[in-house]
């Protein structure tokens, strides 16, 4: 019983980071029909940014998680305002969006690397102690993470099924001119979730690092795992990555346990690989996504 109550704790926390990086992963390409190749660099930004606000400008560790997320969500507007809202109407905008958010990737890393070096600093955002449930140790920060990571997701779940602003962003996916003709402004719809999705992307960053330190490429296998997520649940559907997620985290926490951390992503690479041939469109995807 010990041994299935610390992969469910640690599956809980891993699920839960893994939500924010895929989530809004799945929500731009939902709305947008884009695939993100810098959403990795904004967990980055948002984790360098805390750092900076806590341990160079000394300021208390709440507002530095707060100026990390929105140093996130400035990412993702300005990656909106100087790139996508340029290719949009482009006539092959899927491929050229992912060739140009992988070179703005590029820069950004290579950015952080002259800022902050390529040596590792540790997370300052950052409770200490445990406490203990039976013969099982849980950790404040593990409580943390899964605070942080619930209240994000559930306040985007709540604005996207009970809002006004989720209901053009659900008419914005499905049909971008149907959508225009019924006076949603999709430029802004596009902006916005370009925003949301550096928020959480962010959020994740800054609890990853929290357990695995800071260092410039802190976003790369986040965003593989949050891709795998993507394609297991269907790209687009948001509901099935905040699922497949929390699942994904519990799945790979057994497999750390029982056969060992370097047995994890290539496990959940061949999962990928059998939903693809039992059903294409992931399990909770949909066959098409018309931006216009």
């Amino acid at each position: 019983m010990d041994a299935v109550l610390q992969i469910i704790v640690t599956g809980l926390y891993l699920g839960a980071m893994y939500a924010l990086a895929s989530v809004g992963l799945a929500l731009v390409y939902g709305t947008m029909g884009m695939f993100n190749m810098s959403h990795g660099l904004f967990m980055t930004v948002g984790a360098y940014a805390a750092y900076a606000a806590c341990q160079n400008w000394g300021l208390p560790l709440p507002l530095g998680l707060l100026l990390g997320i929105l140093a996130g969500g400035l990412a993702g507007t300005l990656l909106h305002v100087f790139v996508v809202r340029n290719i949009l109407d482009a006539d092959d905008f899927e491929t050229i969006i992912m060739v140009a958010t992988a070179g703005v990737a590029i820069l950004l890393q290579d950015i952080i690397l002259k800022q902050f070096g390529a040596y590792p600093f540790k997370q300052p955002i950052q409770l200490e102690g445990a406490f203990k449930i039976g013969n099982v140790a849980i950790t404040y920060q593990s409580v943390l993470i899964l605070v942080i990571a619930g209240i994000l997701i559930s306040a985007m779940a709540w604005l996207l099924a009970f809002t006004r602003f989720g209901r053009a962003i659900r008419a914005t996916a499905m049909n971008r001119e149907a959508a225009q003709l019924m006076g949603v402004r999709t430029e802004r719809i596009y902006l916005q979730v370009m925003a949301i999705s550096g928020v959480l992307a962010a959020a994740a960053g800054i609890l990853i690092s929290s357990l695995a330190g800071l260092s410039p490429a802190l976003g790369d296998n986040p965003l593989i795992r949050a891709f795998i997520i993507c394609v297991v649940a269907g790209l687009g559907s948001v509901t099935g990555a905040g699922f497949c997620a929390v699942a994904f985290g519990i799945v790979e926490a057994a497999i750390g346990y029982y056969l060992g951390v370097r047995f994890g992503l290539p496990l959940m690479l061949a999962v990928v690989i059998l939903v693809l041939i039992i059903k294409p469109a992931g399990l909770f995807g949909q066959r098409e996504i018309v931006r216009s």
